[in-house]
């Protein structure tokens, strides 16, 4: 019976469920950045190729 009651109490595993959730929302949040900063580089590398075939200046 005393075992039982000690497992109830223990917490740890939800502290672990709480770490590894922060973890999947810094992880989540360092892919968008990286697909917003890709998109981005991107559509400068576009308008520099254009600009190098075109021969003008953007």
């Amino acid at each position: 019976m005393q075992l039982i009651a000690s497992f109830l109490r223990d917490d740890s595993g939800a502290t672990a469920i709480e770490y590894g959730l922060i973890a999947a929302l810094i992880a989540l949040g360092i892919m968008l950045g990286a697909s917003s900063l890709g998109g981005a580089l991107n559509a400068e590398f576009v308008s520099i190729a254009t600009a190098v075939n075109t021969g003008s200046a953007p």
